[in-house]
């Protein structure tokens, strides 16, 4: 979370940063690193709470006691591998774009994903495996890796979904797809922040 908040707050066009929980002990650490903090309410806290639950939340509690917005930038703490950058430049192309909603994004081409049918086989889901396509003509497509997303208001309300309208995309370095949701996700991502020199 720290490290989101900081990459947040050093951006030249995010004018706010805030945080979102039910936890004590996570507000008063996001306090500490300059966010501010909004108290969630116990239903919409749980592990199966939509995430739109929490910026609809949020962004009520902004526009009453602060002032209006006209753009949203929901950052996942999970997703770390960022740079202050990457917000500024997926700002810029939002505006420029005339976008109304934003995901980050890492290439992929060859990715073939497969899952169990009713029978319990395996059988691939994003292409036919009895005909399998040679790489060079697989045309290239974009994973949201989750990092953060751009929002309007007005899209978020009128669709209780934080993608919606014109939408659009920021592709990011592969290497920042990567996820921090376990112990061994944490060392990876250690040694990526490391590798890459986004730790000192």
């Amino acid at each position: 979370m720290a490290w989101s908040i900081e990459q947040a707050k050093e951006s030249e066009h995010i004018s706010s940063v805030w945080v979102s929980s039910d936890d004590p002990g996570i507000l008063e650490v996001a306090k500490q690193y300059g966010a501010n903090p909004i108290v969630r309410p116990g239903n919409i806290a749980g592990d199966n709470s939509p995430s739109e639950h929490t910026f609809i939340h949020a962004l009520k509690h902004i526009e009453k006691n602060v002032k209006p917005i006209d753009m949203m930038v929901g950052i996942q703490a999970t997703s770390q591998l960022r740079e202050t950058v990457d917000f500024d430049k997926a700002i810029d192309i939002f505006v420029k774009e005339k976008y109304d909603s934003l995901f980050s994004s890492t290439k992929t081409k060859d990715h073939f994903v497969w899952k169990r049918n009713a029978n319990g086989e395996m059988d691939s889901v994003n292409y036919d495996w009895k005909n399998r396509p040679m790489r060079q003509i697989i045309k290239e497509k974009f994973m949201e890796n989750g990092s953060f997303y751009l929002f309007t208001p007005d899209i978020l309300m009128k669709n209780n979904n934080r993608l919606g309208g014109k939408v659009g995309t920021y592709i990011m370095d592969v290497y920042k797809q990567q996820q921090n949701d376990s112990h061994e996700d944490f060392k990876i991502c250690e040694l990526l922040m490391e590798g890459f020199g986004l730790v000192n």
